[in-house]
């Protein structure tokens, strides 16, 4: 982990959206990050998504393409000072394991597929460093490609986060597929957005707030052509909004958008983009929205900066995890010591890599014991299944996942199908950080304050030696049955376990 006295003076951050793929590099100077590079595709990756929900290869290849070009803006930067992340296309295509590993190698730099509400939290986070002034409460809304975003928040935290299934992309698609812009096809277009914001605009509204503010390049463009057009003297308004309705019906086709504001890659999809706008203006009574520079990939650059500086957003979504589940901190102490003495001696033999083995192994012992809440009877399947499907704000939905397996094998049976979810070059990684924490779990089976004896632990690639103190195995017989029973569970990994 890198101290804030030693942080990179260069960091970038890769959006790989469902209209557009962005890159940002800012250096960080005198405690302030300076932007120094922006780099946008039109990639349209959302139009290349198959019913079967997989991406047809012209789509792949122009994303390729377009990783290559930013792989060499960023080739000489180490990987903890890079962070890409994959949002609503790359969550829907299930098939997209193999399209990742190629944008990994063409980027040159590890991808990240991020929930709908971790995009919601990063697009805050960088709205929030965007304003001159984050005070007051904050309405945000993003519209992507995919998505939509509502956010509100307050100083540099968000309060409520929403993640809509609809897009500028997505409902263009559905509404305008053929360019056409008719009145009927823009009300139906805008009634289907209200019926996605049905169910949480009242927690909205209830919640309230003293700005509305709009990210990313659909608002951006709404609020450049409303002033351009002269609607408009201060941001959008729903006046400013229904000339504009009525300017693109008129106009008849999406081609034919003679505003200087709207780009041509953007014409094809911003019908869409506008008929969700206007009903997120309906369904929260929005009387004016202003426009912020900041967005997601700048969420991510202050995010990614948290993380080299201490102040690592999934840090404190597993301490607040513990404490929702009221597991016992102190056992869950007990057990992290053991797991990191023993890590420390395998570092080397296992190729263990620091930091981050330190961390997982933190936030699997801090967490293996949610499941209790539920019921003791298979409580790490409860607890697997409890941040597999949370919102854990920081974590990536593979890094959810990895979390989820470390819990679900931490007892009990341990088998290889139990890690096959994972990415195959996760998984040997995967494998001895269970059976790490499941010896460290073992071994403090009687809840004891009292410290592990002092343990010596060898690896090599098929085999952990663990030697204990003289006499020690023979004054704490449940240990040694237990480790006698681990040894038959290692065994299904042709690891071998030895102890004496």
């Amino acid at each position: 982990m890198l101290t804030p006295e030693q942080a990179p003076l260069v960091l970038a951050a890769v959006d790989l959206g469902s209209n557009s793929f962005h890159m940002i590099v800012g250096r960080l100077q005198n405690n302030q990050l300076q932007l120094i590079d922006r780099l946008r595709e039109p990639v349209r990756l959302a139009e290349g998504l198959t019913k079967q929900h997989t991406l047809e290869p012209q789509a792949a290849a122009r994303a390729l393409d377009c990783l290559q070009r930013f792989g060499q803006r960023v080739s000489d930067l180490p990987g903890d000072c890079v962070r890409a992340v994959g949002t609503n296309t790359l969550r829907r295509a299930h098939a997209s394991g193999g399209f990742i590993a190629q944008a990994e190698q063409a980027l040159g730099h590890r991808i990240e597929v991020i929930s709908g509400i971790e995009e919601a939290r990063l697009v805050y986070l960088g709205v929030a460093h965007s304003l001159a002034d984050p005070g007051g409460r904050q309405l945000v809304v993003d519209i992507g490609g995919g998505s939509t975003e509502v956010i509100i928040g307050e100083g540099y935290q968000p309060i409520k986060l929403e993640s809509l299934y609809m897009g500028c992309v997505s409902m263009s698609q559905r509404f305008f597929a053929d360019g056409k812009i008719g009145k009927a096809a823009m009300k139906d277009a805008i009634l289907a957005a209200r019926l996605e914001l049905q169910a949480s605009k009242q927690a909205f509204r209830r919640t309230g707030w003293t700005m509305a503010t709009g990210s990313s390049g659909t608002i951006r463009t709404v609020r450049d052509l409303v002033l351009e057009a002269g609607w408009s003297d201060d941001g959008i308004t729903p006046e400013a909004l229904k000339k504009l309705r009525s300017a693109l019906v008129e106009c008849g086709d999406a081609a034919k958008i003679g505003f200087a504001a709207v780009s041509d890659d953007r014409k094809p999809v911003f019908a869409g983009g506008v008929a969700i706008l206007s009903a997120v203006f309906h369904a929260l009574k929005i009387e004016r929205m202003l426009h912020s520079s900041g967005a997601l990939r700048e969420g991510l650059l202050y995010d990614l900066l948290g993380r080299l500086q201490h102040q690592d957003m999934r840090e404190a979504t597993v301490q607040s995890l513990s404490q929702r589940y009221h597991t016992d901190i102190e056992q869950a102490l007990r057990v992290e010591e053991t797991a990191l003495g023993l890590a420390e001696q395998l570092m080397t033999d296992w190729q263990l890599p620091e930091p981050a083995t330190t961390k997982w192994l933190h936030w699997a012992a801090l967490s293996h014991e949610i499941g209790l809440l539920i019921a003791h009877s298979q409580y790490h399947k409860h607890g697997a299944y409890l941040v597999k499907y949370s919102d854990l704000p920081g974590f990536s939905l593979r890094d959810q996942l990895f979390l989820s397996v470390l819990l679900r094998c931490h007892r009990r049976k341990f088998r290889p199908a139990m890690v096959e979810a994972l990415p195959e070059d996760l998984r040997p990684y995967a494998v001895r950080l269970c059976i790490i924490l499941r010896l460290s779990v073992l071994l403090h089976r009687s809840r004891s304050e009292k410290p592990v004896a002092d343990i010596v632990a060898t690896g090599s690639e098929k085999s952990l030696q663990l030697k204990f103190p003289e006499e020690w195995l023979t004054e704490h017989p449940l240990s040694r049955a237990d480790l006698k029973s681990e040894r038959k569970q290692l065994a299904s990994f042709d690891i071998d376990l030895a102890f004496s």
